[in-house]
């Protein structure tokens, strides 16, 4: 997706069965970094991925210090259309 700042985020997505969804971002446009880290907030994945900022996006300053992140600080972010 389009970040309001002009660059470029990777943006996954997990759905549970219970039909809850848990993200993942790559500002570096990886998809396994992105994807273990959706799967991490989903209590699938045990280890929490380890990222390196790279622009001081809010997303990334708030993994890196462990607290929620705003995902709804990116007004591209509620225009994202998933697949069922």
């Amino acid at each position: 997706m389009r970040l309001a700042s002009g660059q470029e985020a990777l943006v996954t997505r997990v759905l549970m069965k219970d039909g809850t969804a848990h993200f993942g971002f790559s500002l570096q446009l990886d998809a396994t970094e992105a994807r273990h880290m959706a799967l991490f907030q989903a209590g699938v994945r045990a280890e929490r991925p380890r990222i390196t900022p790279v622009l001081g996006h809010p997303w990334e300053t708030a993994w890196v210090s462990s607290r929620p992140i705003d995902w709804e600080c990116e007004p591209g972010f509620s225009r994202l259309q998933w697949l069922p």
